[in-house]
């Protein structure tokens, strides 16, 4: 890029930067965008297939979850990643429907392209865009149907739902159970409003056995043994206590050197060593636990008069998991054995360690907090299990979204399809060019029932058509049974999700979308060999008359 002052061309940009401008970039950042949101189209609805991903270790990641495939994938474009951040988004809000959203903003991308072609300025696009995506909120929001938290069978098919098409589908009720049921464990009614933390419910990952023997436990399972075996293994009426210190001889921060000169003098030094670890141990007993949980390490000494003193213990705990026994249990956790309060310890009714396959593991049930469940998830290899978990989070995400907000919608493409209706008779009472904006949009929203038609090996044509003209006729939650090849009513068939989901994908795609679109020149510069981008911090300066540029970092 090059000024000319009295023929003397002057250089702006560093040598090696690039430039693309005009239409030029356009049409490269919607490719790019395009192209993810086909890498992830085929594993769309129950139908949908799985993508195998290698890593640059070799590791293996088999998995049918948008957000996941596009979190693994190595994407160098940077329009290409605003598409994997809205799979992202979505998922951090929703954890469903991630796919979906990255399909939409591709396909809003396809449909501006051909409108640009007609010449209609990008900025005119966006903003029919912007204008389509509040009424289809509207909309939606008139096709949603309440769902109250005591009904569990409307919620037992939101999270079949969001598992149909997952690895874990072979034992869909059962997973979909265990989702409602733990969700259900964990909800906080605050001022008459429901709050599900999903990261109260902990899942433990066991290799071995079939999905089907998955189960929900009331409590929290621990994935640590007892330090010593003649530790008890059952502990009832347990007192808890959490510490986060180490049960060994701290070493000296400073370098110290102990002279000992004769034998006498070393025995004194290990008697003293053990004295203190002995010490600590009373510390233990004296305050009534008889259930230890150690963030650290314990001595062997120190195991030694713990299961003398017929307490149970473990080490290495997770600190995620001290957490979640501190809220189960009630317990503090201590930084120190100093004061040491029996106010300190936390309740449960039963502490054991069972074995799970080759592995034995903690329990601690009947906890003094009801709140509190774990979910123990078995499969036959690394990557069911790995698969399964990732089904069964966004069964959990779905439901606890539902008993948030209340609402949820028809699923298999029906609400798409009457999204596109109304919003082409919408379309109409527009004058101006996002009259044509508005159309696409609602050209873009069919690509959802398309896409799962496709998927399923059905007549995509001869499907949209059967269910344009349903909705035509007011059966407004007509959608695609995909295993039938037939439109039916969903709710009837029980395919039901979360009206947040819908709402979310709109929206994340819409300003994705959007943002993409008003970008009209792309500068990529070669790095500095110190790292700083070219030019300094103020690298850009002395480049005017750049509008459109709103969309770049």
């Amino acid at each position: 890029m090059a000024g000319q002052l009295a023929g003397q061309p002057i250089l702006i940009l560093r040598e090696g930067s690039q430039r693309t401008r005009g239409r030029e970039a356009q049409s490269n950042n919607i490719m790019a965008a395009k192209a993810v949101a086909a890498a992830v189209r085929t594993t769309l609805g129950p139908r949908g297939m799985d993508k195998m991903l290698v890593d640059s270790l070799g590791d293996i990641v088999i998995t049918n979850d948008g957000a996941t495939i596009l979190k693994e994938m190595d994407i160098e474009h940077p329009a290409a990643k605003m598409i994997v951040e809205v799979s992202k988004t979505q998922d951090d809000e929703v954890g469903d429907g991630t796919t979906t959203a990255a399909v939409l903003a591709g396909e809003l991308l396809k449909n501006a392209e051909e409108l640009l072609d007609q010449n209609v300025h990008p900025t005119v696009i966006a903003n029919g865009y912007r204008l389509a995506s509040i009424k289809a909120k509207e909309i939606l929001a008139t096709l949603a149907m309440d769902v109250r938290p005591d009904n569990r069978d409307l919620l037992v098919k939101i999270a079949s739902t969001a598992i149909t098409g997952k690895g874990a589908e072979s034992s869909k009720e059962a997973f979909a159970s265990l989702a409602v049921s733990a969700v259900l464990a964990v909800v906080n009614t605050e001022n008459g409003k429901n709050t599900v933390d999903v990261d109260d419910i902990k899942v433990e990952k066991k290799v071995g056995g079939s999905v089907e023997g998955s189960q929900l436990i009331e409590g929290m399972v621990i994935d640590k043994e007892r330090v010593h075996t003649n530790m008890p293994k059952r502990v009832k009426d347990a007192k808890i206590l959490l510490l986060n210190e180490a049960l060994e001889i701290k070493k000296t921060e400073v370098d110290a050197e102990i002279s000992i000169k004769s034998p006498d003098q070393l025995q004194l030094f290990l008697d003293q060593e053990e004295q203190m670890l002995h010490d600590m141990v009373n510390k233990i007993v004296a305050s009534g636990a008889n259930i230890v949980f150690v963030q650290k390490g314990i001595d062997d000494i120190a195991q030694h008069y713990l299961a003398k003193a017929g307490i149970y213990a473990a080490r290495r705990v997770k600190k995620s998991d001290m957490e979640k026994l501190a809220r189960a249990t009630g317990a503090k956790i201590l930084t120190s054995l100093k004061e040491i309060n029996e106010s300190d310890l936390g309740k449960a009714g039963l502490v054991e360690e069972k074995k799970i396959g080759e592995e034995a593991m903690t329990y601690v049930t009947e906890c003094h907090n009801p709140k509190a469940v774990s979910i123990i998830l078995r499969g036959g290899t690394e990557h069911v299990v790995d698969e399964a978990e990732r089904a069964l989070h966004d069964a959990l995400r779905v439901v606890g979204v539902t008993i948030e907000d209340g609402k949820l919608v028809a699923g298999g493409g029906s609400p798409e399809i009457e999204l596109a209706l109304r919003l082409r008779e919408y379309s109409a009472t527009l004058t101006g060019r996002e009259q044509l904006a508005v159309g696409k949009f609602a050209e873009a929203l069919e690509i959802i029932p398309r896409s799962l038609a496709e998927n399923a090996g059905l007549d995509t044509i001869n499907m949209l058509v059967d269910m344009r003209s349903q909705h035509e006729r007011g059966n407004k939650t007509a959608g695609l049974n995909v295993f039938k090849g037939q439109v039916v009513d969903m709710l009837e068939e029980g395919v039901v999700e979360p009206l947040r989901v819908k709402m979310q994908a709109i929206d994340s795609a819409t300003e994705a979308a959007t943002m993409i679109l008003r970008i009209d020149d792309v500068l990529s510069s070669k790095s500095a060999p110190g790292g700083m981008p070219p030019g300094g911090p103020g690298g850009m300066g002395g480049m005017g008359g750049m509008g459109g540029m709103e969309g770049m970092e």
